[in-house]
């Protein structure tokens, strides 16, 4: 008996469906975006429905702009967990965050579907200050902060005290001068109406109402004696409009 052809139906049956072409695709793809966001611009009830998605929960935390701060208390301050939505006030969290001693201000968003951006502003050391026989790193407005400088390498310079005068120098200096505050290796305040700095193997004396402007005509002079191979180890700021040289 002859062969029988196969049955087409049923072979054209098992087949499968042409797939959706591309546009169709990037149509229903644009369309949901579009209902999300329509969602997320309409009134209060639009982020609290989104909240109640799993698809929202929180499954990352990212921290920005941390160099001090240890991870862990800032996890434990932001208090956040996969049970809860990224639809949630951030306001509150940033409150919370911005409570860390290191911390500035602080600053929450949202990355959809599911991630916390949390951008800090950190203070920064400007000095280390010699406190009981230890070294305590201190901010421009002369606060202790709680680094261990054990844990994290400080090139800062060593500070006889938490003077407010040296240190709002110093932090201005770190702030608008980098490569000069970089040169400073130690400050102190040498009685009521003197402070002096160590930048390597020179002294800076200067009154206590230095300016950032003011300390930095120490680099002309540096640079002329340069030129003329002369080097100081003393130049005095104290005299108004001058800058006077010491020799070796």
């Amino acid at each position: 008996m002859p062969d029988r052809p196969a049955d087409r139906s049923a072979d054209q049956s098992t087949r499968r469906a042409p797939a959706r072409p591309r546009w169709v695709r990037w149509l229903r793809a644009f369309a949901l975006l579009v209902a999300v966001t329509g969602v997320v611009g309409s009134p209060w009830w639009g982020p609290r429905a989104l909240a109640r998605l799993d698809f929202f929960h929180v499954r990352r935390v990212e921290f920005e702009g941390v160099r001090y701060a240890r991870a862990a208390e800032l996890v434990a301050l932001l208090d956040v967990d996969t049970l809860q939505s990224v639809w949630q006030p951030l306001e509150p969290l940033s409150q919370r965050v911005a409570k860390h001693a290191l911390v500035t201000s602080a600053e929450v968003t949202r990355r959809l579907p599911s991630t916390l951006v949390v951008r800090v502003l950190e203070r920064e050391p400007v000095a280390l200050v010699q406190v009981r026989g230890r070294l305590q790193p201190t901010d421009g407005s002369g606060h202790a902060l709680p680094i261990d400088p054990a844990r994290v390498a400080l090139d800062v310079p060593i500070a006889s005290s938490a003077d407010s005068t040296l240190m709002h120098l110093l932090d201005g200096l770190r702030q608008s001068e980098p490569t000069l505050y970089g040169r400073v290796t130690s400050a102190a305040r040498a009685g009521q109406a003197e402070l002096q700095f160590v930048l390597g193997d020179i002294t800076i004396r200067t009154t206590p109402d230095v300016t950032v402007a003011r300390f930095k005509d120490i680099l002309p002079v540096e640079t002329d004696l340069a030129r003329n191979g002369l080097r100081a180890v003393e130049l005095d700021l104290r005299f108004r409009d001058q800058v006077i040289a010491r020799q070796p």
